[in-house]
């Protein structure tokens, strides 16, 4: 399942490091969000609510447009297809706290000063958590983030210079450390955290996990997970090598309290293609919910489409996201 075309997706990218891509979007947003500020409702709380008996032009308006600006949350689910997806935080206008910020900040509906929008978040009520165990391919499909998983097996010839690039473009990655690797490069890993990445596991020895048998699995799972811990690190995610495994692989991984996670759409770089073959297919294939000459034209192709780049863990979360565009 490894290039599978779709409009949510996780791209791959393997140089001597494999590198992938994962995503769930859909469509770049482009609405009133320019006014929009996500603001905890306890955040405004300390404002007083001016004019509580009378409900000014201001109120009506702000209770008439607040239906339009309201989303329902959406459950997670698991697709024949896609497995396990994630859910999506919903939200409802939070009326009293918009219109208290609004007569505080002298803002209108139609003057230069926008209405700032205070919302309420309203969480799915099946979670990820709640699902059967199942590996996941791709995010919520109406969040618009991409993740970059980046696994490192073989050396670090290329992995310095991308990880100039991520720093340049302010893009945070997911790392997913073989572990034979790890063992011989913590210094190169520290710094990769130092610098605000997440790192996981890729098991041990890059196998192909289906052919194994459950302690072997465990075995390789375990010892890679022993090295991200004596980094200060606590993983949730292991990306099988190759994309390989069965439902073994998926149980194992949850002893180690790792939920499975693949990508689908794969930039398969270890066959060297040219940079910009790398750019055309994610340009192409980037969409809702889904190397170092390639990289930074991909980081410029997908928030040409209007998506944000995140953390494996971001993306996946169903935190709604503030999009700018």
């Amino acid at each position: 399942m490894k290039s599978k075309k779709t409009a949510g997706l996780i791209l791959a990218m393997v140089l001597c490091v494999s590198t992938v891509l994962l995503a769930g979007t859909y469509g770049p947003l482009r609405p009133f969000v320019q006014s929009v500020k996500f603001v905890q409702p306890q955040t405004v709380s300390t404002i007083a609510f001016v004019n509580d008996q009378t409900e000014d032009e201001l109120m009506k308006w702000i209770k008439s447009e607040a239906v339009k600006q309201e989303k329902p949350p959406i459950n997670a689910v698991i697709d024949r297809v896609w497995k396990a997806i994630p859910g999506y935080d919903g939200r409802s206008v939070d009326i009293r706290a918009t219109y208290a910020r609004a007569k505080q900040l002298s803002a209108t509906p139609l003057g230069d000063n926008p209405i700032p929008w205070v919302y309420r978040t309203i969480k799915p009520k099946v979670g990820l958590n709640d699902l059967p165990l199942q590996p996941i391919y791709r995010g919520n499909s109406a969040k618009p983030m991409v993740a970059f998983m980046i696994n490192v097996a073989w050396g670090d010839e290329y992995l310095l210079p991308m990880l100039d690039i991520l720093k340049e473009t302010g893009v945070k990655a997911t790392f997913f450390f073989d572990g034979t690797w790890l063992a011989k490069h913590a210094d190169t890993a520290k710094s990769i955290i130092a610098l605000g990445h997440e790192v996981s596991n890729h098991a041990y020895t890059h196998p192909d996990m289906s052919k194994l048998g459950e302690a072997r699995q465990r075995e390789e799972i375990g010892k890679t997970e022993a090295l991200l811990k004596n980094l200060g690190v606590t993983n949730v995610w292991f990306a099988p090598p190759s994309g390989d495994y069965n439902s073994s692989t998926v149980k194992v991984a949850s002893e180690f309290g790792l939920r499975t996670v693949l990508w689908t759409l794969d930039t398969v770089d270890w066959m060297k293609p040219e940079p910009s073959a790398v750019v055309a297919k994610v340009a192409r294939s980037v969409g809702p919910g889904t190397s170092k000459g390639a990289l930074r034209g991909m980081i410029k192709v997908i928030r040409a489409k209007g998506y944000l780049l995140g953390t494996v863990s971001e993306t996946l979360s169903p935190e709604r996201v503030d999009l700018r565009l």
